[in-house]
């Protein structure tokens, strides 16, 4: 009797201890791995720290989340190899990354989660660029002007015969595409003699620095560092809409009238991934509370129909990308057909 006492008491022992070590296994193994665009950085920044910060208020302080910035090039390459589970990008999937991810068997979810405007700025004492045309920013940036157009006065006789110093994203960045291929009319089309860098800030350091200086990257680096950054406002050109020269604001981005360098960015997710329960926890926050937190950082937050949309994409598993090939400043509401 008491050996069988003992066994019963020796079970129990052992279920007990492997009730205590289940929940710590698992939130031990609770990480999400990021990577990605620069631009889309300060919203996977804000939103992880918020969720880690529920997380630890719901008790799962071993919720980890990792963010790499490897430009929205680096990242889905990253991606499409299966080393991480999220990427940020700044423009939709291309054909050839669409193609390494196929091959690698990688299905993933596409995922709007707000909208950027890509700011065109100079340097503070830059009295004359206050409006530029399309065609203007073109003559500038397109391969042609490469070591050709090298003074302000080449792009306006009116501008300052000084030089004029370019800095923009480098070729990984998805900002770097959308503006090509907005601007000169192709993507990754442009002249090679800039300043380039894949971290943002990099470039907003060196524009402050230099006042003949013009560059571009998202809005929410430009609201960051406005008081050392002057805005251009710029002229589509398009008279059907007659609204002449517009600066980048969450105004313009979210009425769309900021043309053509207003955009969605996106999270991509590896579907198999999104099994997980921290990371369908995060995601459900990134589209439920955390959506408020992107006009805080910067950025314009989608409307409650379209964010209802792609939280019924990810319920259902919908792969691939329907944003692929979308004109320059579509809505996404366009797009989802709301």
């Amino acid at each position: 009797m008491i050996r069988v006492s003992f066994f019963v008491l020796l079970l129990l022992g052992l279920a007990a201890c492997q009730d205590k070590t289940g929940p710590k296994t698992t939130k031990s193994d609770s990480k999400i791995t990021i990577d990605g665009s620069s631009t889309v950085f300060p919203i996977s920044e804000a939103l992880a720290e918020a969720y880690q910060a529920k997380a630890r208020k719901e008790g799962l302080s071993d919720v980890r989340i990792t963010i790499g910035v490897s430009g929205t090039g680096g990242g889905f390459k990253k991606f499409c190899r299966g080393e991480v589970a999220i990427t940020g990008a700044s423009r939709p999937i291309k054909d050839s990354e669409l193609e390494i991810c196929q091959k690698e068997g990688i299905e993933f979810v596409e995922l709007p989660v707000a909208y950027d405007g890509i700011a065109v700025v100079t340097h503070k004492d830059n009295t004359w660029a206050k409006t530029l045309t399309v065609s203007e920013l073109k003559k500038m940036w397109e391969p042609a002007a490469n070591k050709t157009i090298t003074r302000w006065n080449q792009i306006r006789s009116d501008f300052p015969d000084a030089e004029l110093h370019l800095y923009g994203p480098g070729v990984d960045s998805g900002t770097y595409d959308y503006f090509t291929k907005a601007v000169v009319g192709k993507e990754h089309a442009s002249r090679g003699d800039f300043t380039s860098s894949e971290d943002d800030n990099v470039l907003v350091h060196g524009i402050k620095g230099d006042k003949n200086a013009l560059g571009f990257f998202g809005y929410a680096y430009y609201k960051e560092n406005a008081e050392a950054l002057s805005i251009v406002a710029v002229d589509d050109e398009d008279e059907s809409n007659g609204k002449g020269a517009i600066a980048a604001s969450p105004a313009s981005v979210k009425d769309g009238t900021y043309q053509p360098l207003s955009r969605p960015v996106f999270l991509y997710v590896k579907k198999s991934a999104a099994q997980d329960p921290a990371l369908k926890g995060y995601l459900d926050f990134v589209l439920g509370q955390g959506a408020s937190l992107i006009s805080e950082v910067g950025y314009i937050p989608l409307s409650q129909n379209a964010l209802k949309a792609i939280a019924l994409k990810l319920e259902k598993g919908t792969t691939g990308s329907i944003f692929k090939g979308a004109k320059s400043g579509v809505s996404v509401e366009k797009v989802l057909g709301l």
